[in-house]
């Protein structure tokens, strides 16, 4: 089993990859494979709404980038967490972008496997982080890891992070409870029971 750890952070060393790092530490222990995806400093497109990733690019983003370099990974994931530091009471922009993009072009290869959203902050506006990015898990029917509080740090600092010592709790309560989850589905999978099969998507107008 494999969970994919995506850091939205242009600080490759920071806060938000300190507290990956221990999600990916307890999840090591527990015999499941990680790799955290760097997005970086890099410049990413939003979404442009063309709809060519669900026509002639069969599930891939029109942009050439690490959105399609997730998408491929993600076919072969069992488990994500998408991790963020706290701008201005939202998570940061390239996560949002690359979010975005990823969910609309690759969204069948995420559906069912177990999420979790991390945020990381100084002070304030974690809750609110974390509704955002939790938003997309939802409405892709995915599975929402909970911890002993809300997954989230606080510093300034790598060196803050791991003195928030209840945070640093809450985070391997995480990945312990991620692993559980994923140990369940591949019970469930032993014993051939799978996801539901939708009804057809069925789209309303609320403007008459």
């Amino acid at each position: 089993m494999k969970v994919l750890l995506i850091n939205g952070s242009s600080n490759l060393k920071g806060c938000t990859f300190t507290a990956l790092s221990e999600v990916a530490m307890i999840l090591n222990q527990e015999k499941i494979e990680t790799e955290i995806i760097q997005l970086g400093s890099k410049e990413y497109h939003d979404c442009t709404g063309c709809g060519l990733c669900r026509s002639a690019l069969n599930g891939k983003c029109i942009y050439e980038d690490i959105v399609n370099e997730i998408i491929e990974k993600a076919k072969e994931a069992d488990g994500f967490v998408f991790a963020s530091p706290v701008y201005y009471a939202h998570p940061s922009g390239r996560l949002l972008s690359v979010m975005d993009r990823l969910f609309y072009a690759g969204g069948k290869y995420f559906a069912h496997k177990p999420a979790a959203a991390l945020v990381s902050a100084r002070r304030a506006g974690t809750s609110a982080s974390l509704d955002v990015i939790q938003k997309y898990f939802l409405i892709n029917q995915m599975p929402v890891i909970s911890s002993s509080y809300w997954n989230m740090v606080h510093g300034s600092q790598p060196q803050d992070v791991q003195n928030d010592k209840e945070g640093i709790q809450t985070l391997h309560h995480l990945a312990k409870n991620m692993s559980y989850f994923l140990n369940l589905i591949q019970l469930g999978k032993e014993n051939h029971i799978y996801p539901p099969q939708n009804e057809k998507r069925e789209f309303t107008n609320f403007i008459r």
